[in-house]
């Protein structure tokens, strides 16, 4: 996955609560199990008609949020079922962070395994930076000092676990982490190998 470390960007107001996952990403495009190639469907009956058009009045359909790698959204997002299409969605699209008053568990720690920065803020920051959102403007988020700037330079701070902020920090997913293990890994398959042959007899 890519790291995240800082970034500034244009970032898209969605001032609603409850995001839940089939907004994200609808149910009808969990066929594949490829990452790539969803960022089309993201919010996909929220951005287009029943017969395929951009509806010109959701965010992501007009300038110059076409290209926002932010998102500030209301409380709760990523409720609803644990799929990980949507963080991959929203990635394959080109979110890099999500801010938000609250977000879902599930959805959170999925975030954080595919490079994307959740960041819980009070409802009285996202109202200051949806209102910077709403005017094109773009925001600093600095995962080091784990800051959130506004055009203004305006300073919000966030919290976010060790564990997880470093993760983000060296692109370590799920096999980055095993893979920072591998001499030892190599090293107690060849003892076990010496010690007990027949559980590798046909390898």
């Amino acid at each position: 996955m890519q790291k995240f470390d800082k970034l500034t960007a244009i970032a898209a107001p969605m001032k609603i609560d409850n995001i839940d996952t089939d907004m994200i990403i609808p149910k009808l495009f969990l066929k594949t199990i490829k990452r790539s190639g969803l960022g089309k469907n993201l919010f996909d009956e929220m951005r287009y008609t029943e017969d395929g058009a951009e509806k010109p009045d959701f965010v992501l359909n007009k300038a110059p949020y076409r290209d926002a790698e932010i998102l500030v959204a209301g409380k709760n997002f990523g409720c609803g079922s644990s799929r990980e299409h949507a963080p991959w969605a929203l990635v394959d699209f080109g979110i890099r962070c999500v801010i938000a008053e609250s977000f879902a568990d599930i959805f959170y720690n999925n975030c954080s395994k595919n490079g994307i920065l959740a960041v819980p803020l009070p409802k009285a920051a996202i109202d200051y930076l949806l209102a910077d959102a709403a005017e094109g403007l773009e925001l600093t988020v600095d995962l080091e000092s784990q800051t959130v700037k506004a055009s203004n330079g305006k300073t919000f701070e966030f919290e976010i676990d060790p564990f997880r902020k470093h993760c983000l920090l060296n692109a370590l997913d799920d096999i980055g982490l095993t893979m920072q293990s591998e001499k030892s890994i190599d090293t107690y398959e060849g003892s076990q190998k010496a010690a007990q042959p027949w559980l590798y007899a046909g390898a």
